[in-house]
This record gives C-alpha cells, structure tokens and sequence, in this order.
C-alpha cells in the first residue's frame, strides 16, 4: 500500500505509487543512495539565496559514511537535524524546501521512510518553482523514477 504524503503536493500520483512500491523493495543502504542523489538533484532548482553549503556536504558526507558502517544512526540523526535547521532559515520557499529533501536524504540513515518524504520535497520544491506545470512535476518524478531503478 502506497504511503500517504506528509506535505501538501500538486503531483503525478501514478508515478508517486510506482515509487513508492518500488522503496519498499529496496534496501536502506541504496535507497539512501537514490535520496541523496535526488536531493543533489533537486538543489540545483533552487533560488540564488546564500545558505550554508557546508552544513549540507557535511551531512551528505556522514550519511555517505553511514552507508560504510563508519558512521553512527545518531550522527545521521544529529546532521540531518542541522540541514533542517539551515532550511528554517531560508527565505526563498523554493530554497528552504530544497534543502529539505537534503535534510530528508541524510535521515534516510536514521530511517528509510525518509526517502519518500526527500521525493516529495524535490516534488514541492518544483511545483514552486514552476506553478501550475504538472509537465515538470512529471517530468522529476520520472527522473526519480529511473534514477531509483539504477539503485534497486
């Protein structure tokens, strides 16, 4: 069963369940992997607002170390709560959800259902940055899509 969406999205719901279906079959590790991909991905859209980088490679890179077994499910935690603290500062909605799905990616460690939440972030953070163009939500939940299918 298809997992409801924590944030309220204009979205390709078709695709949304075939993603979702496809989370559930796949492994923490990798579906860390896709959620850090889709939050690189997704942070290229957003506004020219200055934030701190930092704090998000940071994040990446522990999360990344998780992956290994070098890393603790705590200090996955603590940096993904650091990137939401980063996004709460933002004034650009388009850049604070943005960094959202980073937030999301990085707890994928701590736990896996904060993949979908990451997908959905990136499917915000377009839907503001391209109002009333289902197009292009389409458009990123098919890159998901794919993208996801290379880390099953």
């Amino acid at each position: 069963m298809a997992t409801r969406t924590k944030i309220k999205i204009v979205d390709d719901d078709h695709i949304r369940v075939e993603i979702d279906i496809l989370c559930e079959q796949t492994n923490q590790i990798n579906l860390a992997k896709w959620a850090i991909n889709c939050a690189k991905h997704i942070l290229t859209s957003s506004d020219n607002e200055e934030f701190d980088k930092k704090t998000i490679e940071n994040g990446f890179r522990i999360n990344e170390l998780w992956q290994t077994g070098d890393a603790t499910v705590h200090e996955v935690r603590q940096a993904g709560l650091k990137i939401h603290k980063v996004a709460r500062q933002c004034k650009s909605e388009i850049t604070k959800n943005a960094i959202r799905a980073c937030g999301q990616a990085v707890g994928v460690g701590h736990m896996r259902e904060h993949a979908m939440v990451c997908s959905d972030y990136a499917i915000k953070t377009i839907q503001l940055a391209f109002p009333y163009q289902i197009d292009k939500i389409s458009q990123e939940r098919k890159w998901q899509l794919i993208e996801l299918k290379q880390h099953k």
